[in-house]
């Protein structure tokens, strides 16, 4: 008893002792905040005035990279903007984006899981899959983040894809995220792709595989042999990932792309990847293909969900568009004989040579003499093209991280047709080329 008297002693006094140690914590408290807040702060604002932050960089560097173009004349006839049906200007498509801009503002705010779905994603959605003929459609904020995330949303690290070598860097950069090994075949070289299949038949019969091109390829402005690649997918089993952003709104009668063009089942595809920055003259990319195919991206496709979705005015935007591309056909006819007249006048110039399908809106342009350096080449192509452009022809130098891309194509002017294009247009960028390197040359 006596012990346990002791105890409670103890206790008391160690209790006592604490709750004045916090009553003077709380004292000290109280004062400190009394007297900070009757402190004054003293500002020399002259001191403010004199000082001067370094520069983030060195002012006297010279820049190795073509200055970044201002805006452009409407009186310009601009070659470098891939708006191939030029509907960027249509004032149906404008009005319609202003609407959407008053009734839903700038933005979504959110990814389209969460709180970034509105109804004119939805419409969309459901329109781009009834033009293509297909289940499904998902349509991504982004067009390099289409095709990037489409790719790794199926591969896997063990998979094997094999891949044209000439694949634009955002396939690239998919094609890295897949961790997938990856066999690189010869430009539109259907046997080296067998001969590969061929000698990697082990590993196709253990593990997924997949074949991915471009129906016309942005780098090289070629047309992808989607017949004879269609056979070889189908004999060595394979899964197939087209690009088709520079053919839909452009190749087939109605406009749905190559596979329309050539009369080839959209079902022999098993993912179809476009753009919304080309022929639709807006934001974005889609994917369309089978509900299971579809619905698998919205829960893997990285650029789907962790990406704000598609602002509502710009979703809008596409909507018109494809109002048009539907109700006027002759849009298409009009682009296609503009890229046959473009091929035809740009193969008559002496000191250049000409990469593209006639019936590819994207041309390339290289300089014929192969002495000079990949830099130099740069360099004089840049100034040819600025030469266009002070006469009123706006051209686009491709440019290319030449470190990190794979079969980095050599330097080139990129032309991009449309439907507005003239002859008179056509032969005026003719004679300024020609010009431009006799009065440049270096």
């Amino acid at each position: 008893m006596v012990i346990a008297g002791y105890l409670l002693t103890l206790v008391g006094w160690w209790t006592i002792i604490m709750g004045l140690f916090l009553l003077y914590v709380l004292f000290k408290t109280w004062t400190s905040n009394e007297t900070k807040k009757e402190k004054k702060i003293v500002v020399d604002e002259q001191r403010l005035l004199d000082w001067k932050p370094y520069p983030l960089v060195e002012t006297n560097v010279e820049p190795t990279k073509p200055k970044i173009m201002g805006k452009i004349s409407e009186d310009a006839c601009n070659l470098g903007a891939t708006s191939f049906l030029s509907l960027g200007n249509e004032e149906g498509i404008i009005d319609s984006a202003l609407a959407a801009l008053r009734k839903y503002g700038v933005g979504s705010c959110g990814p389209r899981g969460f709180y970034g779905t509105i109804d004119v994603h939805l419409e969309l959605e459901e329109r781009l899959a009834n033009f293509m003929g297909v289940e499904e459609a998902v349509v991504y904020s982004y067009g390099f983040t289409t095709i990037a995330s489409a790719i790794p949303a199926y591969a896997r690290k063990g998979d094997i894809l094999f891949a044209d070598e000439c694949v634009h860097f955002a396939i690239q950069k998919g094609i890295d995220s897949s961790r997938s090994t990856v066999k690189y075949f010869r430009h539109n070289d259907m046997e080296h792709l067998e001969e590969l299949l061929i000698a990697s038949s082990d590993i196709i019969a253990k593990k997924r595989s997949f074949v991915i091109a471009e129906s016309i390829y942005y780098n090289t402005g070629t047309m992808c042999p989607l017949a004879k690649l269609v056979e070889l997918r189908r004999k060595y089993k394979l899964r197939m990932i087209l690009d088709e952003s520079l053919t839909i709104g452009v190749l087939g009668e109605k406009g749905r792309g190559l596979t329309e063009h050539l009369n080839i089942p959209i079902s022999e595809i098993d993912l179809i990847v476009g753009s919304l920055e080309h022929s639709f003259s807006s934001i974005g990319g889609f994917c369309v293909g089978s509900h299971f195919i579809v619905e698998h991206q919205r829960l893997s496709g990285l650029g789907y969900c962790f990406s704000a979705s598609l602002p509502p005015l710009l979703s809008q935007g596409a909507l018109k568009a494809l109002d048009f591309i539907e109700a006027e056909p002759t849009r298409l006819n009009e682009l296609r004989d503009n890229s046959e007249k473009l091929n035809r006048s740009l193969e008559k110039l002496e000191d250049f040579s000409i990469r593209g399908d006639d019936l590819s809106p994207i041309k390339h342009i290289y300089l014929r003499n192969p002495n000079m350096s990949v830099d130099d080449k740069q360099i004089y192509l840049q100034k040819i093209a600025d030469h266009c452009a002070d006469n009123g022809i706006i051209l686009s130098v491709a440019t290319y991280l030449r470190d990190s891309e794979i079969n980095c194509p050599d330097p080139s002017i990129r032309l991009a047709s449309n439907r507005l294009l003239t002859q008179e247009k056509i032969d005026k960028l003719s004679q300024l080329l020609s010009d431009g390197y006799r009065l440049l040359k270096i």
